[in-house]
């Protein structure tokens, strides 16, 4: 345990290789117990860092002023760090299988700077031998080391839900893991400065990873299914979110909600471990026929929105259609692999002008990585539909009567006295109800009051 006193008596670093949702909320937890190096290839980032600005919005442009991380772009600085936190993102290719390119990449460059008497911690989420077999070889050709000699590795998965300010670094238990008794203890205790919740030896860094992997494949098949029943429901005239209100009612009912499954966990996760099943002669099942479902969640709901337009007499070539909500979850600047982009794609097969609003989203990743502009709430004009992707608060905080003044009429007609309804015709007065088409994915407004109110409202 030498290098943990040495660690805690801050003579030896620790560093964190790549700074974004996860690895900078890591850095700044060890940052105020231990001396941290933060390291990301991303210079830009690494500036926006160094002059106290939280693109990721985390822990906010406050902490990052006053946190003594040691942000760097400059990866000769790892060889001042005995201990290594890798902390890349983990993707899935076109076609569905592992992108590894990111964690190999950071394995050679930290095993051109790794020095004697290391050990290496990967948290990024992988398949089960990830770190054993392949990021282990990089290290060692790359620093010319032994692997379980000259340095020693761990795996501690990452569980940091981004946005979510309740659950964080220091209130969620730790898996952590270790290629022999040694490092698994070194590796709890250094995880043990910042994780009050504790943390859970798992039994070899490949239960580790397995842990990791299930976890979100779990949460995939449990929201594939709420989709398929939202489906099922919507063709027999069903109110979903009414059927889980009742049968939630009972203890033992999983509280799960038909939704857009993205991000960089949940909607990639599951084909990390259908990959190395594949590999292993098995083909999966259950998992690959929730990713099916989740999968075509944005054609279905363009394809439903399409549908009720065409019951409120719209035009639907040239249409105009707002989304309120792009990023892969709600109070989050993320857009990787957001489904939303789905629904905008699908819709605009159809011809429709679709114009997106969302104050959270990083505006720099949504064009680069989807060439999609934002616009702001005061833009939204003359609309024929509006969907509201993403339960933002700013969105939750919006008012029925505010959203009906985005389309192209009122929606429905008030009359004040009987020679107004003379004046006005029963097909006028129906098509004036239902001029304003409302889907709302997430269940954010009261149907009734919706309907009341003269929408055609849609919710999964």
């Amino acid at each position: 345990m030498k290098l943990y006193e040495q660690i805690v008596n801050r003579e030896e670093k620790i560093s964190l290789i790549g700074l974004g949702y996860v690895g900078m909320p890591i850095a700044v937890a060890f940052a105020k117990k231990v001396e941290v190096i933060g390291f990301d290839v991303n210079k830009p980032k690494i500036d926006l860092y160094k002059n106290g600005v939280d693109p990721t919005k985390e822990v906010g442009n406050e902490v990052i002023k006053n946190t003594t991380v040691d942000f760097t772009s400059d990866e000769s600085r790892l060889r001042e760090a005995k201990f290594h936190i890798v902390a890349v993102p983990t993707p899935v290719k076109d076609d569905h299988t592992p992108d590894l390119t990111p964690v190999e990449s950071a394995s050679r460059t930290l095993g051109r700077n790794l020095t004697k008497g290391s050990i290496v911690v990967f948290e990024s989420t992988v398949y089960p031998g990830v770190t054993e077999d392949i990021c282990v070889p990089i290290l060692e050709k790359e620093s010319g080391l032994k692997g379980g000699v000259d340095f020693k590795v761990g795996y501690s998965p990452e569980r940091i839900n981004p946005g979510d300010k309740v659950h964080r670094l220091e209130s969620i238990i730790k898996v952590v893991s270790g290629q022999d008794d040694e490092t698994l203890d070194m590796v709890a205790k250094v995880y043990e400065l910042v994780v009050d919740a504790g943390v859970h030896k798992a039994t070899s860094i490949k239960v580790a990873e397995a842990a990791k992997v299930i976890e979100n494949s779990q949460r995939d098949i449990n929201i594939a299914f709420m989709n398929e029943l939202s489906i099922i429901f919507n063709k027999m005239g069903i109110d979903t979110k009414a059927v889980l209100n009742a049968a939630g009612t009972k203890w033992n009912f999983l509280n799960f909600s038909p939704g857009l499954v993205g991000g960089h966990c949940i909607g990639v996760d599951p084909y990390y471990l259908t990959y190395k099943a594949e590999q292993m002669g098995y083909h999966s099942q259950i998992i690959l026929s929730g990713r099916k479902i989740n999968d075509d969640m944005g054609k279905y709901v363009a394809e439903s929105t399409v549908k009720k337009m065409i019951k409120a007499n719209k035009q639907i070539n040239g249409a105009k259609v707002a989304i309120f909500g792009v990023t892969f979850k709600e109070n989050c600047p993320d857009v990787r692999n957001t489904k939303v982009v789905d629904v905008i794609r699908e819709l605009e097969e159809y011809g429709i002008d679709v114009k997106v609003v969302d104050p959270a989203a990083d505006k720099e990743d949504l064009w680069r990585g989807y060439r999609i502009n934002l616009c702001e709430v005061e833009d939204i004009k003359e609309m024929d539909a509006v969907i509201f992707a993403v339960p933002h608060d700013e969105f939750k905080a919006m008012r029925l009567e505010d959203i009906k003044m985005m389309f192209r009429s009122t929606g429905y007609v008030k009359l004040k006295a009987m020679d107004e309804v003379a004046a006005t015709s029963e097909f006028d007065i129906e098509n004036e109800s239902k001029g304003c088409v409302l889907i709302d994915l997430k269940g954010m407004f009261n149907r009734i009051e919706a309907e009341e109110t003269g929408f055609v409202y849609w919710r999964l």
